[in-house]
């Protein structure tokens, strides 16, 4: 649905726009009919989107063949706006538009009083322009200080001073919904809009008309509106003016992924990394996003983003690249080690209940060792790491920290003769081949046998964490 760029259709002119036998069709009907063709053929018309499949895609795909206007419930993070931006790809790659209309008309059906001119002055030889899709999404962020103008329209002073009346059609600088003609409205956070400012939005979602300065100009706009909006803002506050909700034709709600694999998926796909991070490194950050969004001393109805566990990611990775650069190793690779930055950065991330305050950071680093104990069993589980204990007990510990190399900390391991086969075993069944996933692995069993009391673990004043 996204491929690369076409050149645009031939035509330049609206005869010959008829002569290539080209169809109108609203903006509606443009999509449902391409939603069934990428339905049919097996198509993807969700690309980039995780976790959905089964639960929020199918109820969108079902408002979209109804030719519903849509909201959006759901807390922070749970892609909202990313699935709205998604449906660009399914409308027509380019579509005609009266070249130099104010409100991209079709040249089949012009709607202001100057294309309306145009046309029936140069008939056949009205000159068309090519609009590309990815031109005809309009996204706005409702804030509190968003005007009727901004969305629907507002006198023109200039205009005016032209000699023109108030009363005319023509001086009026039309808002963002009327310049969406034949295309789609998102509108992120729709409660932050003021009542009057959502009252305006009624004629254009209902009758299609706007109404601006107490004249009303009839305008067959032909847009879908699309809008997002927090539960707690939507259903509870009462801050969405009930004829506007009943506007809308469907109210689909989103949410956090469900399964543990969607949310290692969203972190692979959106976290921008600069060093190698394992996937059980990756896991464990989703564990732990998943721990905090569930525990009682965090405030469910602000929620925990995605972003939450993306940023934590990307944190872990720059720890690496920071080790890599500071103690001259070739490659960067995230250890357990690093996974202690996260937790300042993150903090800020997370609303806790008021009587919390003091017990933050405890509460973190009890979750993050919980997601940690639970990825070694997930992993780790069945192998007998006796010989690892006996030979930590009776020999050197095992040195690490965020100024250790991955081969210093290999080199501190015991030799194979004093643990047998268990350290290939823990690295074959974390799938770690050079020194740094190796190292990483064995850092992620050291923790989990500590996590299991069986084994000690100390920090220094510089940095170094130590087992034995």
């Amino acid at each position: 649905m996204t491929s690369q760029q076409t050149a645009h259709p031939t035509p330049r002119t609206l005869g010959e726009l008829r002569a290539s036998g080209h169809i109108q069709r609203s903006i509606k009907d443009e999509i449902r009919n391409n939603l069934l063709t990428a339905l049919r053929t097996g198509a993807d018309p969700w690309p980039g989107i995780v976790g959905f499949e089964t639960t929020v895609i199918p109820q969108l795909e079902r408002a979209l063949l109804a030719g519903h206007d849509v909201v959006m419930l759901g807390e922070r993070g749970q892609g909202k706006t990313r699935l709205l931006r998604t449906l660009v790809g399914l409308l027509d790659e380019w579509t005609p538009v009266i070249e130099g209309a104010e409100l991209n008309e079709h040249p089949y059906e012009p709607i202001t009083p100057a294309s309306i001119r145009k046309a029936a002055n140069l008939q056949d030889d009205l000159p068309i322009a090519w609009k590309h899709r990815s031109e005809r999404y309009a996204e706005k962020l409702a804030t509190p200080d968003t005007s009727v103008g901004d969305l629907v329209g507002d006198v023109d002073p200039m205009k005016v001073a032209e000699g023109r009346s108030l009363g005319d059609p023509e001086t009026i600088h039309f808002g963002l919904i009327p310049r969406a003609h034949r295309g789609i409205v998102a509108i992120n956070e729709l409660p932050d809009l003021a009542e009057r400012i959502q009252v305006s939005m009624l004629n254009v979602m209902e009758e299609r008309d706007i109404q601006v300065r107490g004249y009303s100009l009839r305008l067959p706009l032909d847009v879908m509106l699309m809008a997002s909006a927090n539960p707690e803002d939507y259903t509870n506050r009462g801050r969405i003016i009930t004829p506007l909700k009943d506007r809308f034709g469907a109210e689909i709600r989103t949410h956090y992924p469900l399964e543990l694999d969607d949310e290692v998926a969203v972190i692979e796909q959106e976290a921008d990394l600069v060093a190698t991070v394992p996937t059980f490194v990756t896991e464990i950050l989703a564990r732990f996003t998943r721990y905090v969004r569930d525990h009682p001393s965090v405030d469910q109805r602000s929620g925990i983003s995605a972003r939450f566990a993306i940023a934590g990611a990307e944190t872990v990775a720059a720890a690496a690249l920071h080790r890599a650069t500071v103690v001259g190793e070739e490659s960067a690779t995230a250890r357990v080690v690093d996974l202690g930055s996260v937790i300042e950065v993150l903090r800020g991330k997370v609303e806790f209940e008021s009587g919390e305050e003091g017990r933050e950071m405890e509460i973190l680093e009890h979750l993050l060792r919980k997601a940690t104990a639970d990825t070694v069993r997930e992993h780790l589980a069945g192998i007998d790491m006796a010989p690892l204990v006996s030979a930590l007990e009776t020999g050197e510990p095992v040195v690490t920290g965020d100024r250790v190399t991955a081969k210093e900390l290999l080199g501190s391991i015991p030799a194979p003769d004093t643990t047998g086969p268990v350290i290939d075993t823990i690295a074959e069944r974390l799938e770690a081949t050079d020194d740094g996933e190796r190292a990483s692995a064995l850092e992620l069993a050291l923790e989990g046998l500590f996590l299991a009391r069986r084994i000690g673990k100390e920090a220094d004043d510089s940095g170094q964490t130590i087992y034995g």
